[in-house]
């Protein structure tokens, strides 16, 4: 093995042993035209082709001089096509005595978090059933046709419109869940055939860019609830979350009478973050980045609506019930995604590892056990989100972890997954302490 690198090297020629670097070194790379990388202990000089990654440059420069092996498996369905892409870009490894993550990172955590998404992954628990999304597809298309057979059978009065704005505020809602998952690349096997999809739904259903969104959502889940990365919490000066209350204040400004925004957020944020501020973003981002595939979906939407329910309203009459519409779904938005976030911690880049990273309750330090072995418990924390999702929640805020899971990591059934007597637990897991339990007979 080559001796400890220099900073600056480019590729390392075929063949050649590959130099060797410390965090040290890979800690000064992390500038906008200068960026590296670590994945599987490898280092990657991705300065000049950050702009090409067909996730957005911003995606992965938020990892830049940072361990990001557990990213990269998260966001990648075939790891060894990613592979060929990063041949060209490896410039060394890591010395052999540098830890594989840097900084706060938690090692026994990261190996902990692995295990337990290998086991899930083992026993194909994030397999999609196509019968479940064709189902969801069926009925959001089944609640459009409702809508409109509403006002088309009991005419344009304000209970059928109510009723029509309700129907379609729910297919709306449903969509925001459906291409969610399309996104993800987690209902077909085949990229390609998610990225139609949600095209069709986000486009056609929604009258959004599909690109817009996965360009907002992807960064999210890479640094969840950390400013200026994560588009979902950066709403300053609007209002102030975490950290930028404390850094407004130091610094005494005031845009907004900031101690009663817990009384204009409902004024603001449920009524108009759809209808405003998503449909500004979204057009400024198909038309800046000139997605026009996106831009034609999009019209196809507008087209359907108002040929749907001007004949029966007018286009103001239409234009105003379109605006209902949006109201109603965006209260629905904002209260299923903004309950992850605000009762968090927010704040600027800390550099955890991936685990660590994922949202976790301001008291979660509190609820993990304290001294002991090392390693005991860490697993508790571990929130697989792959291709964002998670283990379901359970009465208390604890987290239900599958009996199979369980079986897994206490070693006592390989894989694959077949009939064997049940294990009991490792005296060192802790029913009071643990904030991931096992199901009751295992306890």
């Amino acid at each position: 093995m080559g001796g400890v690198g220099e900073p600056g090297e480019g590729p390392a020629p075929p063949g050649a042993p590959l130099p060797t670097f410390r965090w040290e070194q890979i800690r000064q790379h992390n500038l906008p035209g200068d960026k590296w990388l670590v994945i599987e202990r490898r280092v990657y000089d991705i300065s000049r082709w950050a702009q090409r990654h067909p996730g957005g440059s911003r995606l992965i420069g938020h990892h830049g001089a940072e361990d990001a092996t557990d990213a990269f498996r998260a966001f990648h369905q075939d790891l060894n096509f990613v592979r060929k892409f990063l041949q060209p870009l490896l410039i060394g490894e890591l010395a052999p005595e540098e830890p594989s993550q840097d900084g706060p990172q938690d090692a026994q955590l990261v190996e902990d978090f692995r295990a337990i998404r290998q086991a899930a992954e083992d026993m194909e628990l994030f397999e999609a059933k196509p019968a479940f999304f064709a189902l969801l597809l069926g009925h959001i298309l089944a609640m459009e046709v409702l809508a409109w057979l509403l006002v088309y059978l009991f005419g344009p009065g304000w209970v059928p419109s109510t009723l029509a704005a309700l129907v379609l505020a729910t297919s709306q809602a449903q969509c925001w869940c459906l291409q969610h998952d399309l996104g993800h690349t987690s209902v077909f096997r085949k990229s390609q055939w998610n990225h139609v999809a949600q095209q069709f739904v986000m486009g056609q259903l929604k009258g959004f860019s599909a690109h817009w969104w996965n360009f907002r959502h992807f960064q999210h889940h890479a640094k969840p609830n950390i400013f200026h990365k994560d588009p979902d919490v950066t709403v300053a000066p609007v209002f102030l979350l975490g950290e930028s209350s404390v850094e407004y204040g130091k610094k005494k400004r005031r845009y907004l009478p900031y101690h009663r925004q817990h009384l204009y957020f409902f004024l603001i944020g449920p009524p108009l973050l759809t209808l405003v501020n998503f449909e500004v973003e979204n057009l400024a981002y198909m038309l800046v980045c000139m997605q026009w595939t996106d831009l034609l979906w999009a019209a196809s939407f507008y087209s359907r609506f108002f040929l749907c329910y001007a004949p029966f309203y007018g286009l103001p009459g239409a234009l105003l019930l379109f605006v209902a519409v949006r109201v109603l779904e965006s209260h629905w938005f904002v209260w299923i995604t903004q309950m992850n976030h605000i009762p968090k911690e927010i704040g600027h880049e800390k550099h955890r590892d991936w685990a660590s990273s994922q949202p976790l309750p301001h008291d979660a330090e509190a609820q993990l056990p304290q001294g002991g072995p090392a390693g005991q418990g860490t697993v508790c924390q571990a929130r697989p989100q792959l291709r964002g999702e998670a283990l379901p929640d359970c009465p208390g805020g604890h987290r239900w972890v599958t009996e199979e899971v369980w079986r897994r990591l206490a070693g006592s059934l390989p894989p694959p997954v077949r009939a064997a007597p049940r294990a009991r637990l490792p005296p060192s897991w802790s029913r009071q302490t643990c904030p991931i339990r096992p199901p009751p007979h295992l306890a």
